[in-house]
């Protein structure tokens, strides 16, 4: 859904290599017109025209024979669909140059930030020549890497990846995750770090929603969700049969709730939290030793999340706060009453917090860059973390450690780690690695602009210094809206190649997401999510009105909830866009309650049809429903597989077979679909670096795109 942040330091493109790249894509721009004037027709799709009454509305399902993925009349039609696409952007005569540099981009070596334990530093890295990350093992800081797990061993094809879950306080054991093709389920193994040999504990392929282990490594918690049954805790203890398991908490929950374990630093506490979707929180804890579960907070409708600092425990809020506040809680006298505010509400929204070193660093979001306030528990100012500029960060760290790594990133700039001595309030440069990108050409901007209500929305614009608004530049415009996620800068290979070539690559921060606390998210959810994509369609139409762009050269792209998002937007405005890149998107929001997928407390942000209250704001948007025969939309490229278990993939499907049958524009509708990918990845980077050729290409085409040269 979001693609992989590369770390860099910029350096120059030779200039010859520039030259040729422009070259092939001059060369690609002047075969588009020939191209766009022949399109084959798409492979046939069968029309049953499936029929039911909801809430006294007929539904006519033209394409629900799709919906069973294992048919062999949907497989042929899939085969079917991925020709279509192949034979009509495989051989375009730019797309090599493209598939060149973002492989020039995205095959570098990477390095994440570490986790240490026990003195050792767990850290993963991927060559330039890697498909995969490769989980490595230091002792001491500056040790040497030995590898622990190499992942490309897993699988001939690489679509096996691993996950570093937790460790024991020594390091000498840890718990791994093993994910097959890009399915959100996973296999639980531990390993012994110091023998390089898993232990016979192993817990099958399911979906676990986190694990943590005891740190003295005897037991670790986990939290198995099972669709029609919910998440619950369970606790391995470790040398024992699985099956005998102790179920320990989550009873009398069901399936839309998401339930966790965590473990304190001193192996003192177990936190268990229970997630209402993305409504409210709550929040017990439980001494490891023994005795009752505490209830901090159940009863409130506001959201929480917590951590340890010794006997306290820390809590971030919005409650009575939409933009988030900080209380600590005396475990010893957890009563509400005793509750004590040391980080007030402010007037921006605080992102997270961090508890390291015996300080508190508090993650604000301002104007949707990151500052990092530090704080003692009483709530004491002491200053902030200084940042390397405007971007997003991630603070890691440790309450009894005085160490902490810092990830920071900007659209222009790829994510570099930073050591954070917290006794000094130093921060050092540790991990850089060099992408081929000069940074010093390209600038960002942000604006604000109204959307159809007046709401003022923030957008950043990428591109090149320099370039001025001319009523025809590229632009590729990306958004999300939801879930509470905000969208933060980071660097993507992807609109690296867009704005090298001239383009605009511009994001706007639309309600539903976090940008500006609780209540920017419930103005963009249930049914309030019309606004979402009133503010998508506002920041389209202020691009064209301040002379950026025009119809014709402007492309929307989005994922997930974004797929949802773009899919409402070409629907609701086909005369606004001529292409759109739709991926692993959820679409038919009126059948979405029943398909089986591991995202139930979804139906919490969007809402459920089969509620008639809720039946009707869906039905007034619902991408699939609202596509129309005789329209000419847009050419549209959607992407999915088999293996994505979060969002459907039948959505894709049924989609792409009404757009083709509707659509009178002539541009194509395309549809790739990979077998082994989903919503957790499951493609190796070459599969990767392919698979963003064929957009790249498919975008280039459609907006007549032509290289700006050096």
């Amino acid at each position: 859904m979001i693609p992989i942040l590369q770390t860099s330091r910029w350096r120059d493109l030779p200039r010859q290599r520039a030259l040729c790249v422009s070259l092939a894509i001059l060369a690609f721009t002047a075969s588009t017109t020939i191209a766009q004037e022949g399109v084959p027709k798409a492979p046939p799709s069968r029309q049953d025209n499936f029929r039911e009454v909801l809430h006294g509305v007929e539904i006519v399902d033209p394409y629900r024979w799709l919906e069973d993925q294992d048919s062999p009349e949907t497989r042929q039609w899939i085969d079917a669909q991925n020709r279509y696409t192949h034979a009509l952007l495989d051989g375009l005569p730019g797309r090599p140059a493209l598939e060149k540099r973002l492989s020039e981009l995205m095959r570098i070596d990477t390095v994440s930030a570490p986790r240490e334990e026990g003195g050792r530093y767990f850290l993963f890295k991927k060559g330039a020549e890697d498909d995969l990350p490769i989980l490595y093992v230091r002792k001491g800081l500056n040790g040497k890497d030995e590898v622990l797990i190499d992942p490309h061993t897993l699988s001939a094809d690489h679509t096996t990846s691993i996950g570093l879950d937790d460790a024991t306080r020594d390091g000498k054991l840890i718990l791994y995750s093993i994910r097959r093709g890009g399915m959100d389920e996973t296999e639980l193994r531990v390993m012994d770090v110091d023998g390089r040999k898993d232990l016979p504990d192993r817990l099958p392929t399911a979906l676990y929603r986190g694990v943590s282990f005891k740190r003295d490594g005897s037991g670790f918690y986990y939290n198995l969700q099972r669709r029609e049954v919910g998440t619950r805790v369970f606790y391995h203890a470790l040398g024992t049969d699985p099956s005998t398991d102790v179920k320990v908490f989550g009873e009398g929950y069901g399936p839309d709730k998401w339930i966790s374990a965590s473990v304190s630093e001193d192996n003192r506490y177990v936190i268990f939290g229970v997630q209402h979707g993305w409504a409210k929180n709550e929040i017990y804890v439980q001494e490891i030793a023994g005795g009752p579960i505490k209830t901090i907070v159940n009863d409130i409708d506001a959201h929480f999340s917590a951590w340890f600092a010794g006997d306290r425990l820390v809590l971030r809020t919005d409650w009575q706060a939409p933009n988030g506040r900080i209380l600590v809680v005396d475990l010893k006298n957890p009563a509400r009453d005793k509750w004590r505010e040391i980080v007030p509400e402010g007037r921006d929204a605080i992102e997270e917090f961090t508890l390291a070193g015996g300080k508190l660093f508090v993650s604000y979001l301002h104007n949707v860059s990151s500052q990092i306030k530090i704080l003692t528990l009483d709530g004491k100012g002491l200053g902030e973390v200084r940042l390397p500029g405007l971007g997003a960060s991630d603070f890691q760290g440790r309450w009894n450690s005085d160490e902490a790594f810092v990830a920071f990133r900007s659209y222009v700039t790829p994510q570099s780690i930073y050591r954070y001595d917290v006794s000094k309030g130093e921060l050092a440069l540790w991990e850089q690695p060099k992408v081929p990108f000069n940074s010093d050409q390209f600038e960002v901007e942000q604006v604000w602009y109204p959307s159809k209500d007046g709401t003022k929305i923030p957008m950043f614009l990428v591109h090149r210094k320099g370039l001025k608004p001319n009523g025809g530049l590229p632009t590729l415009l990306y958004g999300y809206g939801g879930f509470n996620v905000s969208l933060t800068p980071g660097f993507r290979s992807l609109a690296a190649v867009w704005v090298e070539q001239g383009g605009l690559f511009a994001v706007a921060n639309l309600r539903g997401g976090g940008e500006f606390g609780e209540a920017w998210h419930k103005a963009g959810m249930l049914d309030k999510k019309q606004n979402v994509f009133d503010d998508f369609i506002a920041a389209a139409e202020w691009l064209i009105k301040n002379h950026y762009t025009n119809a014709s050269k402007l492309a929307i792209q989005g994922g997930s909830n974004g797929g949802l998002l773009v899919g409402a937007a070409l629907t609701q405005r086909p005369d606004l866009y001529r292409a759109v890149l739709c991926e692993f998107p959820d679409l038919d929001m009126i059948g979405y309650y029943r398909f089986k997928n591991n995202n139930p407390p979804a139906l919490l942000e969007y809402g459920n049809a089969a509620d008639p209250a809720q039946f009707k704001f869906l039905y007034a948007y619902s991408p699939y429903q609202k596509v129309r025969p005789g329209t000419k939309y847009p050419a549209v490229f959607l992407t999915t597989g088999d293996a994505d278990t979060r969002v459907p993939p039948l959505q894709a499907r049924k989609m792409t077979a009404r757009l083709q049958t509707a659509t009178t524009s002539g541009r194509p509708i395309l549809l790739l679909y990979d077998t082994k990918a989903g919503h957790a990845g499951g493609r190796p980077l070459g599969k990767t670096i392919d698979d963003l050729s064929l957009q790249l290409a498919f975008l280039f085409q459609q907006l007549g795109m032509h290289s700006q040269g050096e």
